[in-house]
């Protein structure tokens, strides 16, 4: 996320970091890099000089020259008006209507559908709203049928009128259809185009109207840059809507439109996508993204993720079978999926303050567990549970059955007994003691 302006910005404020003498000449060279970085990532180049221009006048007004950490002082100005230019403030979404009617705007391909079911998972298990998503894209058969599969991976049921083609007398009916049937959220994902055409915003403008929103959101492909804001005003010129959605950040995004658009239309970024699982959507935290540009990491985030996977009940369940030696391979299991429930593997370790700069070239694959977790699939469930009863031949049919080496069940059985042993070091508050160290490093 950001990596090329995150090593820019980081060269840039190398000298102010305190490895040189701090001088006004240096100061000047270190803003106009800074611009730089921000033109490269594809930030208007009004917007970028503005920045500095603010930097500098904030430098100079905290005498950053004679301060006893210059550097510090300067990172930090820097990081306050990354933050003030992302929005500010963290802006949650609407939910006062019932039900609440959010509109989905923006271009095809921008991942509209795919984020609309996201959006619908996410109050789903969250908010514990009763979401209904609604095709309104009656042009691409493809697309209600896209809709239909999200709908059914996050149980979210999905209305649909086969043969009308008419989307806003479908959007009006899914609104009644949610009133008589209890659902107290309606997210209607409308039609898209390559670009921004008469036609396409004169129907969603129609339906708009119809429906009368609580929020309409516009969803932007953060890998288009530029591009991304100067469709974004097109759409809230028409229909003057209340956030952004950012998606694809977890792609080859140079951050273009996520530093500009605020700028631009004037609307916070409510969301932002960070991959392809259905929970890989974050409520966008300007102060936290900032700090990941900056290369501080994002413990908070970190946390909160944590937080929403930890459960008590499981794990006084599992500090039981720690003290008495039980602890077995199924519980290891349901460990790493509350892990892999947590986001990409890239996005954590990102998030780990030092530990995202050292990792970036780094290809992390989210398909990291896929061999331990195939080598548990392939024991038994006596074996599972009583790992000790694992010898050379029950190792080798292992091996073979999970497609891997002796030598890696080996290695596999080894990090299970020292992380056994290390639990139960920490018996007494197990995962409780973890999230406490989490928090500590708030």
């Amino acid at each position: 996320m950001f990596n090329n302006l995150s090593d820019k910005l980081d060269k840039a404020l190398h000298v102010l970091k305190g490895h040189g003498s701090i001088t006004e000449i240096n100061v000047a060279e270190t803003l106009k890099e800074v611009r730089r970085a921000l033109l490269d990532a594809d930030v208007n180049y009004k917007i970028a000089k503005d920045f500095t221009n603010k930097v500098k006048e904030k430098a100079i007004g905290s005498n950053v020259l004679t301060s006893l950490n210059p550097g510090q002082l300067m990172v930090k100005i820097v990081k306050d008006e990354l933050t003030k230019l992302m929005g500010g403030e963290t802006v949650g979404i609407n939910l006062s209507g019932n039900p609440t009617v959010i509109l989905m705007s923006g271009l095809q391909g921008s991942g509209k559908t795919t984020f609309s079911g996201k959006l619908a998972n996410f109050l789903k298990n969250k908010r514990t709203k009763q979401p209904l998503l609604v095709a309104c894209d009656v042009y691409r058969p493809a697309a209600i049928n896209q809709l239909k599969v999200v709908g059914d991976q996050v149980g979210v049921e999905v209305y649909t009128e086969e043969g009308n083609m008419n989307p806003v007398e479908i959007a009006e009916n899914a609104v009644k259809y949610a009133k008589s049937h209890g659902k107290n959220v309606v997210i209607i994902d409308t039609a898209g185009r390559l670009a921004v055409d008469e036609e396409m915003m004169k129907e969603i403008s129609n339906i708009h109207k119809a429906v009368q929103p609580h929020e309409t959101l516009f969803v932007v492909d953060s890998m288009t840059g530029q591009d991304a804001v100067n469709t974004a005003k097109a759409f809230n010129d028409i229909l003057n809507f209340e956030g952004v959605i950012l998606t694809k950040l977890d792609g080859d995004s140079r951050g273009g439109a996520a530093l500009s658009i605020k700028s631009v239309v004037d609307k916070p970024i409510k969301f932002i996508g960070t991959g392809e699982k259905m929970e890989a959507i974050d409520i966008f935290h300007p102060d936290r993204m900032a700090e990941r540009i900056l290369g501080m990491g994002d413990v908070i985030s970190l946390v909160e993720r944590a937080q929403e996977q930890y459960d008590e009940e499981e794990a006084r369940k599992i500090q039981k079978k720690i003290a008495k030696n039980q602890f077995g391979f199924d519980d290891f299991l349901k460990q790493i999926n509350q892990i892999k429930k947590m986001g990409s593997m890239k996005d954590l370790v990102g998030m780990i303050p030092g530990v995202g700069k050292m990792m970036k070239d780094v290809d992390i694959d989210d398909d990291a567990f896929k061999d331990i977790e195939s080598i548990i699939y392939s024991m038994t469930p006596a074996e599972r549970s009583k790992p000790a009863i694992i010898n050379a031949s029950r190792k080798k049919r292992i091996a073979k059955g999970s497609g891997t080496t002796v030598q890696e069940v080996n290695q596999l059985l080894k990090q299970f007994t020292q992380m056994s042993k290390m639990m139960k070091m920490m018996q007494g508050g197990g995962q409780k003691k973890m999230m406490q160290m989490l928090n500590n490093m708030k």
